[in-house]
């Protein structure tokens, strides 16, 4: 194990029942040298599969976090290709495990943009699954200022998919604070939710929200995020998580680069989905 931190939740000390997996969140201090945010990725993944993580999960801008927003912009890759898809789907075949890559900049409909976009590789290396993110970021407080909109193109369509263990809803960073896109889903086993926080914003709502999400779903939330100081000067909040249920956090990074390591239990998902039916009680259109 190398020094970097590596957060597990209780249910582990425990034996795996059967029907649940081992998943992570891997938390970055990402920057801009494209190489580099690569290699330290490598080693966070590598940590997560000797933990024992079947499935792990990078946050937003694991890739690039540039000096400016367009730096990004710079290194987008088309759909299929490029240096960032072919490490994603290399490590998942190498480690024979689930991969979710954060997100990827990748060539957008207009050529000063992006899509911003999680990619999902099972253990054979192949991509199963592609999110854009929908909602973008804007935010104006004192000195603090962005919008996203000006270097990224929203996505439009809603993701979840089938694995052998969940049904996976997919989401990232500014998703969070719109429930209805949750809903959308439909029912899923884990939500994840890839992200780079502000400080500003993720001491006052991040683990609310990510509990919330978890709560009125009744599905485990996995938040891989960035998480510290980065050399252009931003400080994002971190404190990755994965919560179960109940909106328990059952595990938990607070700063800097790291390995989250959990469980996710469908029989729990079952049993508390038996106790407390709300999904079944929805009115629909409401």
């Amino acid at each position: 194990m190398t020094e970097d931190k590596v957060a597990q939740s209780q249910i582990d000390q425990s034996p795996a029942s059967a029907g649940s997996i081992c998943v992570a969140a891997v938390q970055m201090v990402s920057g801009p040298e494209v190489a580099a945010n690569l290699a330290q990725a490598a080693q966070l993944i590598a940590e997560a599969a000797e933990g024992g993580a079947q499935l792990v999960a990078l946050p937003e801008y694991f890739a690039i976090l540039g000096m400016t927003d367009t730096d990004k912009v710079a290194v987008r890759e088309p759909f299929g290709s490029g240096p960032i898809q072919t490490f994603l789907a290399h490590t998942a075949q190498r480690h024979r495990i689930w991969l979710v890559g954060g997100t990827v900049p990748l060539v957008a409909s207009v050529p000063d943009k992006v899509m911003n976009t999680t990619l999902v590789y099972n253990p054979s290396g192949e991509c199963v699954a592609r999110y854009d993110k929908i909602h973008l970021f804007g935010f104006e407080m004192g000195d603090e200022r962005y919008a996203e909109a000006l270097t990224i193109e929203h996505g439009q369509q809603v993701v979840a998919f089938d694995t052998p263990f969940a049904r996976i809803g997919l989401s990232i960073c500014y998703d969070l604070r719109f429930p209805e896109l949750y809903r959308a889903m439909g029912e899923v086993d884990l939500i994840l939710v890839p992200a780079a926080f502000t400080a500003t914003t993720g001491r006052a709502h991040w683990e609310t929200l990510l509990r919330a999400r978890a709560i009125e779903n009744l599905a485990y939330v996995l938040a891989p995020a960035q998480g510290g100081y980065h050399v252009n000067g931003r400080q994002t909040h971190g404190d990755s998580m994965l919560i179960d249920p109940w909106g328990q956090v059952l595990a938990r990074l607070p700063q800097d680069a790291g390995v989250v390591l959990g469980r996710l239990d469908r029989a729990l998902i079952a049993r508390l989905r038996q106790s407390l039916p709300a999904l079944a009680h929805r009115t629909p259109g409401l």
